[in-house]
């Protein structure tokens, strides 16, 4: 990979944990259209894994601070491998959607060959700027919500 693709990789929400994190809470149907784009320009993908099964969910005591499970959850995982990139891709969403895990290991692959960039941004911007809104609106929900009482 050129310095010039590693350089915009590390810029802003080039972060390859909120990357993911943005792909697995985004809309489905957004990722999966942008992953058709992206596979135009991957080539030949090998598929290493694509499967449902339980995961445990890690929770931390915000009191305390410990770490604990809270429990399992259902997830969908797929990771790729582009062998004529070198090149692999991991994604894993909530659920069952094997096709939206799909859909981000080879969206994940692109970037780390640094291809259909200007397609990848527009997507993760708009699905950045979803989940914004979503937790906006929710959150103006609860606060409609709230009770006032008085105290004596």
């Amino acid at each position: 990979m050129n310095q010039g693709k590693h350089d915009a990789m590390a810029a802003g929400h080039r972060d390859h944990r909120l990357m993911l994190e943005i792909l697995a809470s985004g809309r489905p149907e957004p990722v999966k259209a942008c992953a058709e784009d992206v596979l135009d320009h991957l080539g030949d993908v090998a598929v290493i894994a694509n499967r449902t099964g339980l995961a445990m969910l890690p929770y931390q005591d915000t009191v305390h601070g410990t770490s604990f499970h809270l429990g399992e959850v259902l997830v969908a995982e797929a990771h790729i491998q582009v062998p004529g990139l070198e090149v692999e891709g991991y994604g894993a969403v909530v659920g069952r959607d094997l096709e939206h895990a799909m859909a981000m290991a080879v969206i994940d692959a692109a970037v780390a060959a640094g291809l259909a960039m200007p397609s990848i941004d527009a997507l993760l911007e708009a699905e950045k700027a979803h989940r914004e809104e979503s937790d906006r609106n929710r959150l103006r929900m609860v606060e409609a919500t709230r009770v006032q009482m008085e105290t004596f």
